[in-house]
């Protein structure tokens, strides 16, 4: 099969490899649509220690497809049919699955290559994290469910509540569906960014209530206070970055008694400085979810079948597997907000 592999940092091959069969359990998908994310771009220029153990690895995690092939064993789906998978099962065995903790499971392994004509799915994905699609959807919507999970996860985990006041800061795609999953949840939203694409998909497809270019305006903080009740600052806010230097600025962004949530992760190693008295004293929830669970990998499914979510406003362009590069260049130089890949 065409595949795109990854050799290291901005050093990857669009090549010949082999289909790898499906042992016991696993199943073999045709992948009719993959999409460029986030983490997939920092991987292109740095490496990612989690995702990429081996070299050469499979690239790419947001797909979906046509079951083509089964491994001993496979139940509930047959060849042919319209799938979703996720990139990551929990065991449910260990100390955290046995605590209801699925996303911060100790044997999560995450799958990759995605940017491929095919995918072997592990056995324990295609027992617990991978579903079948509505007849009416696309494989290109569907391909949404793993980040849109991700993001669904986040906000249910924040108790976003009708009314609230939601400020975020980032507006990439992860972002961007998380200011429309918290209109969902009845929350008055602010956004904060830079990129004038993702400004514009702030009103497009977030709907959000307010949109700040920091080009123009570079002290959020003041127009988040402005943008609350009385002015006393946020009910919520949502760091969508991953820098500490913005989560120690989204901090100051809310009232007493309110939630921060640092959704946006920071490279390895970092550190931040709060002050205790406004934490303390402030009453102020801090929170930081990662990952996804199959619970929220369902909802995310749900949510764009439904149409709640139009997650195809988010798709910049449409390229064939063998412009990967093209996409991850155009992602580092800001021109991007997703890449479909068919």
């Amino acid at each position: 099969m065409k595949s795109i592999q990854y050799y290291g940092p901005k050093n990857i091959k669009y090549e010949d490899v082999p289909i790898k069969p499906p042992q016991e359990g696993e199943v073999v998908v045709r992948v009719m649509a993959a999409l460029t994310c986030g983490t997939d771009v920092k991987t292109y220029r740095r490496g990612h220690p989690v995702l990429i153990k081996d070299i050469p690895s499979g690239f790419g995690h947001e797909f979906a497809g046509i079951v083509d092939k089964l491994g001993k064993g496979v139940e509930g789906f047959k060849v042919g049919d319209r799938v979703v998978a996720a990139n990551s099962a929990p065991c449910g065995e260990c100390f955290y699955c046995r605590h209801g903790q699925y996303n911060l499971c100790e044997n999560l392994d995450l799958l990759n290559g995605a940017y491929a004509e095919f995918i072997t799915v592990p056995a324990r994905i295609v027992k617990k994290n991978m579903l079948i699609l509505p007849p009416d959807l696309s494989f290109e919507k569907a391909a949404f469910c793993e980040p849109l999970a991700n993001v669904i996860h986040g906000a249910y985990r924040t108790e976003i509540k009708p009314g609230q006041s939601v400020g975020i800061i980032g507006i990439g795609p992860i972002g961007l569906m998380f200011a429309r999953v918290a209109k969902l949840m009845g929350a008055r939203v602010i956004v904060a960014g830079r990129n004038p694409i993702k400004l514009k998909a702030a009103e497009d497809f977030a709907h959000a209530d307010e949109i700040v270019d920091l080009k123009k305006y570079p002290n959020p903080e003041k127009i988040f206070r402005a943008f609350s009740d009385e002015n006393k600052g946020l009910d919520v806010a949502v760091e969508c970055v991953g820098l500490p230097e913005i989560w120690e600025r989204v901090f100051n962004c809310v009232r007493p008694g309110g939630t921060v949530h640092f959704f946006g992760g920071c490279q390895s190693g970092s550190k931040v400085t709060f002050d205790t008295t406004k934490m303390h004293y402030g009453d102020i929830k801090i929170i930081s979810v990662f990952h996804h669970t199959p619970e929220y990998f369902k909802k995310a499914l749900e949510y764009i079948a439904s149409g709640k979510v139009e997650v195809e406003k988010l798709i910049t362009e449409t390229i064939p597997l063998e412009q990967v590069e093209y996409a991850m260049e155009q992602h580092i130089v800001g021109k991007a907000i997703k890449f479909l890949i068919k």
